[in-house]
């Protein structure tokens, strides 16, 4: 079975960048071959090929394999490296006066709040991906810090996921806050909706989460305990990223109810059915303490927490704590 390796240096997406020596790796990456092989493929000169040829074996993409010598002429084979390249690489403003730091993980409103309070001195960038492919996307360097409320099927949030995801680094998880969640309805809830089980109902339609995200996986969950199937509730394929975007449909009519945290019904002004409170954490390497010193400062402010518990449904006492792994 052949390797695939990701591209991870400037040097090597600069080499790619060019179509011919994208052409000659891909015709390496399928056998070995000489220059004057890969110049009758590309209709090329062999000096030609000799040329990109040089560069991509300097940028560590292929490499000389053989040697054959007949009647005095020299021929080398090359090939690949890898049998497929994986392009992945975190571009960011360079400006020492001003960082950027990139979350990747589940949404959060509290999250989002203590980036508009930093705004005046660092830039916070966001992808709300989920619990579990924030993880993803830690593992593989394409973010400086992650978020999630996963909950193990023995009861506990988070640390055996990030020790599965993490056997080989030294992680820091420190606690954001507790939040509540539970089903977001119109005002009024004029579908009387009062659980779980009304999900199944015909007349009511529902907008869930992506996959991977700590609600939906809660919800998958509970769905199953109680009996219940996907395809019997109305709604379940559409899927949005955010507990903002979720309310937000709610509010607009386009689906019943949702599930989400309460900061977000308050403020979409939506009645809240309360089923479940979660402890959600930060993860980050340990060598990234540093560049996360703004986050992790704000976190011990009574200024920022009074602020978090204002949004409704956050609840502080343990935030900035450490857990150890």
């Amino acid at each position: 079975m052949l390797p695939i390796r990701p591209i991870q240096s400037f040097e090597q997406i600069k080499v790619l960048a060019d179509p011919r020596r994208l052409a000659i790796l891909r015709h390496l990456m399928s056998a070995p071959a000489s220059l004057t092989q890969l110049g009758a493929a590309l209709g090329e000169h062999p000096a030609w090929v000799r040329h990109h040829l040089k560069q991509l074996e300097a940028a560590g993409l292929v490499e000389l394999v053989e040697t054959h010598i007949q009647s005095g002429v020299v021929e080398k084979f090359y090939r690949a490296r890898a049998g497929g390249f994986l392009l992945q690489e975190l571009l960011l403003p360079e400006n020492p006066d001003r960082p950027t730091i990139v979350f990747s993980g589940s949404h959060d409103l509290a999250l989002e709040l203590m980036a508009q309070q930093l705004a005046p001195h660092i830039d916070v960038l966001s992808m709300p991906v989920g619990s579990l492919d924030g993880l993803v996307s830690l593992r593989q360097n394409l973010c400086h810090f992650s978020g999630c409320h996963l909950l193990d099927v023995n009861g506990e949030y988070n640390l055996p996921f990030v020790r599965r995801f993490f056997p080989d680094r030294s992680i820091q998880i420190v606690t954001l806050a507790h939040r509540e969640q539970g089903l977001m309805t119109a005002p009024g809830n004029p579908k009387s909706i009062r659980g779980l089980a009304d999900l199944a109902r015909e007349d009511v339609t529902f907008v869930n989460r992506n996959p991977g995200s700590g609600t939906r996986l809660w919800l998958d969950r509970a769905l199953q305990e109680q009996g219940i199937p996907h395809a019997g509730v109305r709604g379940y394929e559409a899927c949005v990223s955010t507990h903002t975007e979720s309310a937000r449909r709610v509010q607009g009519g386009a689906a019943d109810c949702a599930l989400g945290l309460r900061a977000a019904a308050h403020g979409f002004g939506l009645d809240f059915l309360p089923l479940f409170h979660e402890r959600y954490d930060l993860v980050f390497p340990q060598e990234l303490e540093g560049r996360l010193d703004p986050i992790l400062n704000t976190l011990q402010t009574s200024a920022f927490r009074r602020s978090v518990e204002a949004l409704t449904g956050y609840e502080t006492t343990h935030t900035g704590e450490q857990i150890p792994l």
